[in-house]
């Protein structure tokens, strides 16, 4: 049903019956380790690229979360997902190792709450049973392509973000044990006219507080109605300069109340500079350490608001501003 103006509420409550995380040897030193099902020693994964080592998390992803149920990959029904690389392509060879009937997202880093959304919404609907949504990342692989590949040595400035190397994919089902996803908001692009490719927390910022009001307004509920709300990856300034914007707006809530992955995932210490970015970082911290939270009854109702930058090499070389979007999913105990 839609309620507001972009705002689905799912009166079936589709179930996440199980999920897959995976993460590479920087995420295996950072702060939530124990939330991760594989965590790898080696970043090419024994793979000859860095982006057929991004295909392999994804796919180990997805085995997990099917191995970790009672479902046969033949039951499930559709595979969504995305990532950051040229046409999805590790994306994209993935979904040929599952076999399955395949939905290609793009919307950068708010990919996992976009492929969420979607597989909700269609299982809401009875347009299938099972639904595996997920995304990965691989910081080689997306340093190479957006920024300067890894072994060059490019010195960054404090407003630069590490991308995770990791996956994460949800079960998505009709009936089930699980968390259940009870709405979603499906944000705009908002432009800012930041043009600056290495202060993604800033630009993104906005498009995160624009997607939490109209969802706070479509659902008609205040913030505190959630345990916890998560942005995606905005790191220090972008959680920060969003925080500062929604308290202008009039939607104050305790600060430990609102909270980003990218700081979550990774220690005190490790030189990340302004956080984790990249379509795993939420991915990873809201199937892997926030749904354990919830199993453990720390935590009964989050949202989930997953950001992403929609530039390209191209669009930062012909010097665009950076478009950003935002999609919010609320999760239920």
């Amino acid at each position: 049903m839609l309620q507001g103006h972009q705002t689905w509420v799912f009166a079936n409550r589709p179930v996440i019956i199980s999920t897959g995380t995976v993460g590479g040897p920087f995420e295996a030193n950072g702060n939530i380790p124990k939330d991760f099902d594989i965590l790898h020693d080696d970043m090419w994964l024994g793979q000859a690229s860095f982006e057929k080592a991004q295909q392999t998390l994804m796919e180990e992803a997805c085995q997990i979360a099917l191995k970790k149920s009672s479902i046969e990959k033949e039951q499930v029904q559709f595979f969504m997902s995305g990532d950051l690389i040229y046409q999805i392509t590790p994306t994209n060879f993935a979904a040929k190792t599952l076999g399955l009937p395949f939905f290609g997202l793009f919307n950068a880093c708010a990919t996992s709450m976009e492929s969420l959304a979607l597989a909700a919404m269609i299982i809401n609907n009875k347009g299938a049973n099972y639904i595996l949504s997920g995304t990965a990342s691989h910081n080689a692989s997306a340093e190479r392509q957006f920024r300067y590949p890894t072994e060059y040595g490019g010195q960054k400035p404090p407003t630069a973000q590490w991308t995770v190397t990791g996956a994460g994919c949800s079960l998505v089902a009709q009936q089930g044990t699980g968390p259940v996803i009870t709405s979603a908001t499906i944000g705009k692009v908002i432009d800012m006219g930041i043009t600056d490719p290495f202060n993604m927390g800033a630009a993104m910022a906005p498009a995160a507080v624009d997607t939490i009001e109209k969802h706070i307004q479509d659902r008609n509920i205040s913030p505190d109605y959630y345990d916890l709300i998560a942005t995606g990856d905005l790191g220090h300034i972008g959680r920060e300069i969003s925080y500062d914007l929604l308290v202008d707006r009039g939607l104050s809530m305790d600060e430990e109340r609102y909270v980003d992955c990218g700081l979550i995932i990774y220690r005190e210490g490790q030189p990340v500079l302004a956080g984790a970015s990249g379509t795993a970082c939420s991915a990873v911290v809201t199937y892997g350490h926030l749904l354990n939270r919830m199993k453990a009854g720390e935590l009964k109702r989050i949202l989930i608001v997953a950001t992403g930058a929609l530039h390209s090499p191209m669009s930062i070389q012909q010097n665009d501003p950076i478009p950003c979007i935002a999609h919010a999913v609320s999760i239920e105990i």
